[in-house]
């Protein structure tokens, strides 16, 4: 390399802390959580060709490099301290560095979140993040706590990312208005750390849908020994970042919309559950953290995962939601 790995860490990585005991330099970062709080801790990889393609923004891919991490967070309600970076690079690429460093830390001081270590080495470009934050003990929310009877909910808007992916592999055709702000939530999610501090003592159960709402959701149910029913049109209205462009909704396949919207993945966005009679709750909560949820189905004592129809009958089709191993 043509600069060596610390100096490259002084230039793009190394800042003071002010929440940390001790920051980038040492062999260990310290950290502090407040009396009463726990530590909770999450790790994420993005590798080049699988998460991400080669020609993104590098500021656009530092906010999301944090970002799914913080989601992390913000499904165990958990408000962020600090994170790690472990980085490596083909080569030094200081206009590359620079840009990513800035997306990265835009959204780090948006949060409070301190870079507190981690390691650069050379080879493919690969990501991996470990994100540290603190709730107080016994407040975290889990995938395990959700009842029959219990309303699901998403927030934010489902299946846009997944969209710009088949728009930008050239599986579908989107107006030019569509597929950038398809592909804004691909590129850049919205941690919902927000919200899911405001769910404590709210939400019965919690996730982060990063693999599809399918797939993603029967964590929760298998963590919880229940199942659910999901309600197709419910579902399909959170499909809502591209809805509005040039006045009108674009005129989209179901079976594509219900894939993208079921089973796209790269949402970022909070499935959780809420009993019945915690309605007026969860839409407080909803209200204080500034995002929007929707009601999309129930918890159910059956096991299974059932998606029905606007008349409530059982969809017959499967959907598979993202496989990191899938051929």
């Amino acid at each position: 390399m043509a600069q060596g790995e610390f100096a490259l860490i002084a230039q793009y990585f190394q800042r003071p802390v002010q929440r940390a005991v001790l920051g980038v330099g040492d062999d260990c970062a310290l950290l502090a959580p407040q009396p009463g709080m726990q530590l909770a801790i999450s790790s994420d990889m993005l590798v080049q060709g699988r998460h991400f393609f080669a020609d993104v923004d590098p500021r656009t891919l530092g906010h999301k490099a944090l970002a799914v991490n913080l989601s992390d967070l913000a499904a165990s309600g958990a408000q962020p301290m600090a994170f790690t970076l472990a980085l490596a690079l083909p080569a030094v690429d200081a206009p590359w560095l620079q840009g990513f460093s800035e997306g990265m830390f835009a959204l780090a001081d948006a949060h409070g979140c301190e870079l507190v270590g981690g390691d650069t080495t050379q080879g493919p470009l690969n990501i991996c993040i470990t994100v540290f934050g603190e709730v107080p003990a016994g407040q975290a929310l889990l995938r395990s706590g959700a009842q029959p009877g219990d309303d699901i909910y998403v927030s934010g808007h489902l299946g846009d990312a997944r969209l710009a992916l088949e728009a930008l592999l050239g599986h579908v055709q989107l107006p030019p208005a569509a597929l950038a702000a398809a592909r804004q939530r691909l590129e850049s999610p919205s941690p919902r750390v927000g919200l899911g501090i405001a769910l404590r003592g709210i939400a019965s159960s919690a996730l982060d849908l990063s693999d599809g709402l399918v797939g993603d959701l029967g964590h929760i149910l298998q963590a919880s020994g229940v199942g659910a029913e999901l309600q197709a049109d419910r579902v399909l209205a959170r499909m809502a970042a591209i809805a509005g462009v040039q006045g009108s909704a674009l005129k989209l396949p179901a079976d594509l919309q219900l894939q993208c919207c079921l089973a796209g993945g790269d949402d970022y966005e909070l499935c959780f559950t809420a009993a019945a009679d915690r309605r007026d709750a969860v839409e407080q909560a909803s209200l204080a953290a500034q995002t929007p949820v929707q009601r999309i189905g129930r918890i159910t004592a059956e096991p299974g995962l059932r998606v029905c129809d606007a008349q409530g009958q059982a969809m017959a089709q499967r959907w598979a939601s993202f496989d990191h191993f899938a051929p």
